[in-house]
């Protein structure tokens, strides 16, 4: 089953730092723009961090506002594919301007969407979603773009990967002859309709923190963020006359080389300290590269169903996406966690207060919490939701977890202006 299936049910989960004035812009030219590009780093550099000591997280000097601007099947930039680059710059610009005027003061921005890049990349390609052909170079260098015109407004910029997503399903164009897929079709899994980097091979995993290392060292980002997919959300096969079964993510190959080499974990195990290295690595490979950036995981938002209060229930990442999350708190391999509570307050199962109050439990080393906002789903569709279940969420978040923060899903629901959330933001919870 898809994550967008997900959202539809109502007894499964749903899914697809006081002061509040943004700082001034920087009063020196060219401050925190990207680095000049240099040559980027290597896959043995990147995987040979050492794991590190937890580094206290410093919360944010002020309530955390920020919003998603995924990249993927063109969800908020850009609009479409083809743009010419002064279009592309003009929608940056203009979405920069729309988050200071909403009064956010943090963008994550999907710069790895599927083993590609919008920005200049010697380890993987350029991304379709710029120009409609993976490869092909868009005439600019967006991320440059992007960090240049936030900061000018005052606004945080976080760069948001995608780990092991190789090819979406909305993509058309062929692969790039640099794309994983064809430099190491070894490492790749198709699952449905779309293409997956194996977590449980090592050179992949190497590949994606040497691409962390690279970014982090030539972009002078505030943070690095991943989102909720690990292994993928299950598919199932089956017809309308047959029953539909959960379709196993095809890594036997990785699978039983483990078990030749003698590992002794049971396949789940296996699966999910495939992750956790990943994890790990990550924030110590970060913060190698970058001291002071801020790792950040949007993982999906019920905990492991043991550790759920009483009435919770619903889709468990700890056993169908392999997502230790709780252990990541816990070791402190990040500086904020966004779980998606993508569930409107009066929904029990999946409720809203009850689930902040949770994470917020689970957190032993206070790390800032950032529930993502389902802010999307404020549509024109009969099962829209309301404004007022934005704003009131945002008021549950700063009763129970005073000074911390949240981010929307996506930017486009506040472009929009849909049934006027972003006014109601500005006039409202932001006015002050």
């Amino acid at each position: 089953m898809k994550r967008r299936d997900l959202l539809s049910l109502a007894s499964v989960p749903l899914l697809a730092a006081c002061g509040s004035t943004p700082p001034a812009p920087p009063t020196v030219a060219g401050a925190d723009l990207p680095l000049e590009p240099g040559p980027p780093a290597s896959a043995a550099t990147a995987a040979s961090v050492a794991p590190a000591t937890p580094i206290p997280a410093v919360a944010p000097p002020r309530e955390w506002r920020a919003a998603w601007v995924a990249t993927v099947a063109n969800i908020d930039w850009p609009s479409k594919k083809g743009l010419s680059a002064e279009a592309q710059q003009a929608e940056i610009r203009h979405l920069c301007d729309l988050a200071r005027r909403t009064g956010l003061n943090a963008l994550i921005l999907q710069v790895r969407p599927a083993a590609d890049a919008i920005y200049a990349s010697a380890l993987e390609p350029w991304s379709e979603v710029l120009t409609g052909t993976q490869g092909q170079h868009p005439g600019y260098d967006p991320l440059a773009v992007w960090l240049a015109e936030a900061k000018l407004r005052g606004l945080e910029l976080h760069a948001w990967i995608n780990p092991y997503r190789a090819r979406h399903s909305t993509a058309k164009s062929a692969a790039a002859a640099s794309h994983v897929s064809r430099t190491h079709a070894d490492w790749v899994r198709r699952y449905g309709d779309q293409l997956w980097i194996d977590p449980g091979e090592p050179a992949a995993a190497e590949h994606t923190l040497a691409v962390v290392r690279d970014l982090l060292s030539r972009y002078a980002v505030d943070g690095i963020h991943i989102d909720d997919y690990f292994y993928p959300y299950p598919i199932t096969a089956g017809t309308q006359d047959t029953a539909k079964n959960e379709v196993d993510f095809p890594d036997e190959a990785t699978w039983q080389k483990y078990a030749a080499a003698g590992g002794t974990l049971a396949r789940a195990d296996w699966r999910r300290d495939n992750v956790n290295r990943l994890v790990q690595q990550l924030y110590a490979t970060a913060h190698q590269a970058r001291p002071g950036t801020r790792v950040g995981i949007s993982p999906f938002g019920l905990p492991r169903p043991e550790l759920r209060p009483a009435g919770i229930t619903g889709f468990s990442q700890y056993d169908k996406l392999y997502a230790d999350v709780e252990l990541w708190l816990r070791e402190g391999w990040l500086d904020y966690l966004a779980p998606q509570l993508y569930w409107p307050r009066a929904q029990a199962p999946q409720a809203f207060d009850v689930l902040l109050q949770t994470w917020a439990a689970l957190n032993p080393l206070d790390r800032p919490i950032h529930p993502g906002l389902f802010t999307s789903r404020i549509d024109s569709s009969p099962q829209s939701w309301h404004p007022d279940e934005i704003l009131g969420q945002i008021a549950s978040i700063r009763r129970l977890t005073p000074g911390s923060g949240h981010i929307h899903f996506s930017m486009a629901a506040l472009a929009q202006n849909r049934k006027g959330i972003a006014d109601a933001l500005r006039t409202g919870p932001y006015a002050d």
